[in-house]
């Protein structure tokens, strides 16, 4: 792998392989940057639970400092929890530093502007500008300003934004046997709180251990996510839930021990939003057109953005949807709570239309239109993409084309979608149509043309 390829400037912020690319110094130069762009004042500072966070936590610190802003350390949280803290407080910005479903030997800078949102491109282009020109500012020692902790505050603050949109007594009332599986992660001790003692559901949870390295793959997947499958056959739950280090991601497991493809969980949560607060709902290109369905029985429309949290944000303050996110990564997106990918809206509003629905978990799945859907990822050099998007072109004559986001190819039978990875040197392509059939030709099709040689 080439070394330029271990380090990633995306629409969430910076991220690479801790010690190869990712080092203190370029961290602190990054802090001291963004704290020059957004000038002095209360920055918030937090992480995931990556035996590297510490180390990168102290680097950006100096440069904030530096840069002569005061840092508010709110030690290891959720990023959704660091998003809704930095708006409530009125902070001038935040960084997370987590890799969010990345391996362990990843890390990253998450970076929030003052209403807690990812950058939008215009911000971030004006960031790795002054980045790349060094051109910090420098607090004398008179300007310095100094470290605050607050590990205590975010968590109340987000838990209760969720609290205001679910029916709580009607989730205690059915107490609820519930797994989870934490992958050890920021959410951790925030998500056993949240489920026993908040919603009072009896609680059979793994990997929660904010102490100890991941025990699984990041990304909770169908495949990942075994031991959660285990245990709620073994312990009788309702359902399960599963979070990717930093919390903003949610998987889903059903009482009879199947895992729901992520289209589907963020399907079942935008169809409980709209049956009590109907308006538009916008995703990214690669999520499922279940979400198509399920809006049209509410009489909305559907807006799609590229892939990426803060695309999807930006289409949804556009369009005014009440609703939306990234089926493809499990990720919802409740604006009332706070613009963001959040997996504990999710949680509240899926426990909400069991308790509402007297239905089990696998009832509320089982009502959705079926699709049938596959994905997959290769490593590709710089400069394959176009001629990737060309050659699919090619074999499916009179398809319609987005480009928005690499190339979505949509055919009366079902869609292909290729892009490259907002966070890894990775192409990544999902297909989906009605029929399993079609789903596995569009898949072998794509995969072929993305496994031919270069110059092929």
């Amino acid at each position: 792998m080439k070394r330029e390829h271990l380090l990633k400037i995306g629409v969430s912020g910076v991220r690479g392989v801790v010690g190869e690319f990712l080092t203190p110094s370029l961290a602190a130069a990054f802090g001291q940057a963004f704290g020059t762009y957004v000038g002095a004042g209360r920055v918030v500072l937090g992480r995931d639970t990556r035996i590297s966070g510490p180390m990168l936590e102290h680097a950006v610190a100096c440069g904030l400092l530096a840069a002569g802003c005061e840092v508010v350390r709110v030690g290891v949280q959720p990023t959704p929890t660091m998003q809704v803290y930095v708006k409530a407080t009125g902070a001038r910005g935040g960084i997370g530093i987590t890799a969010s479903h990345n391996p362990p030997e990843y890390n990253a800078l998450k970076l929030f502007n003052g209403e807690g949102l990812f950058f939008n491109q215009y911000e971030r282009a004006e960031l790795i500008d002054l980045y790349y020109q060094s051109s910090f500012r420098q607090a004398s020692n008179d300007e310095m300003r100094g470290i605050q902790d607050d590990p205590l505050t975010p968590p109340r603050l987000h838990i209760d934004r969720v609290l205001k949109h679910v029916g709580v007594e009607r989730i205690r009332e059915r107490r609820f046997r519930v797994g989870l599986d934490g992958v050890n992660g920021a959410g951790s001790e925030m998500s056993c709180r949240f489920l026993r003692d908040v919603l009072g559901c009896e609680l059979h949870a793994i990997h929660v251990d904010p102490t100890q390295v991941f025990p699984r793959e990041a990304e909770p997947t169908r495949e990942s996510l075994g031991a959660l499958r285990g245990l709620m056959l073994e312990r009788g739950c309702d359902i399960g839930f599963a979070q990717d280090p930093d919390g903003d991601r949610l998987a889903v497991c059903v009482e009879t021990g199947e895992v729901l493809d992520n289209d589907d969980v963020l399907a079942l949560v935008v169809d409980a939003v709209l049956a009590r607060t109907p308006g538009p709902v916008a995703v990214n290109l690669t999520t499922s057109s279940v979400i198509d369905d399920v809006a049209a029985l509410h009489g909305v429309k559907v807006f799609r953005s590229p892939v990426g949290e803060a695309n999807v944000v930006q289409a949804m303050q556009a369009q005014g949807a009440v609703i939306g996110g990234e089926g493809s990564n499990g990720g919802v997106i409740f604006p009332a709570v706070h613009a963001c990918r959040d997996s504990y809206t999710g949680m509240a509003f899926l426990l909400d239309r069991l308790a509402s629905s007297g239905l089990t978990a696998s009832g509320l799945a089982g009502r959705l239109p079926r699709y049938e859907r596959r994905s997959g990822k290769a490593a590709f050099g710089h400069g394959r993409l176009g001629p990737i998007m060309q050659r699919l072109e090619g074999l499916l004559p009179g398809a319609k084309l987005d480009r928005t986001d690499g190339l979505k190819i949509e055919t009366p039978h079902g869609w292909i979608h290729v892009r490259a990875s907002n966070t890894e040197p990775l192409l990544r392509f999902s297909v989906e149509s009605r029929s399993a059939r079609r789903a596995g030709e569009l898949h072998a099709l794509t995969q072929a043309v993305v496994a031919e040689p270069a110059g092929s």
